[in-house]
């Protein structure tokens, strides 16, 4: 009798609670501009179940190959939620730094009463005040990830 070892290849594939590490593009569905790419600077390292991640992204892991690539699409409602009206605020402009000059867009930080810090963007410039939105700035936006498995640790 002549006896042969049957060769199985495992794959392995991500599971809920895994560390991964994987290369991701984020782009803005509507428009196909990318926000965001780990490629030039190396992939992220997440503890998956942790909420380190978005929902959508880290569903998006689960079941993927070791070096697998594949797109996935993220509603808002799996990222970053829906633009909230009640983190609009207005402050006085004699409340800001002097040196600082409020523009439509640019980013300010403001120190919570815990000494933790939030960003914030500036919506609305006038005379006498402005409208800081403290959404995260992809909320509402529906969005395309590229990824790609590296290493499942």
């Amino acid at each position: 009798m002549q006896l042969t070892q049957k060769n199985t290849i495992f794959m392995s594939l991500v599971k809920a609670n895994d560390k991964v590490k994987v290369h991701y593009t984020g782009k803005l569905k509507e428009t196909g501009q990318v926000f965001d790419s780990s490629i030039e600077r190396g992939p992220l390292e997440a503890q998956l179940g942790e909420n380190a991640l978005i929902p959508g992204f880290e569903k998006g892991l689960v079941d993927m190959k070791l070096h697998e690539k594949k797109t996935i699409e993220i509603p808002k409602e799996e990222a970053y939620g829906e633009v909230m009206k009640e983190l609009f605020h207005k402050v006085d402009r004699a409340q800001l730094p002097q040196e600082i000059k409020p523009e439509v867009g640019m980013g300010l930080m403001s120190q919570n009463p815990d000494g933790s810090e939030r960003q914030l963007r500036v919506a609305e410039v006038q005379d006498d005040h402005i409208i800081v939105d403290a959404n995260h700035p992809l909320a509402g936006q529906d969005l395309v990830f590229e990824l790609e498995v590296v290493a499942i640790l």
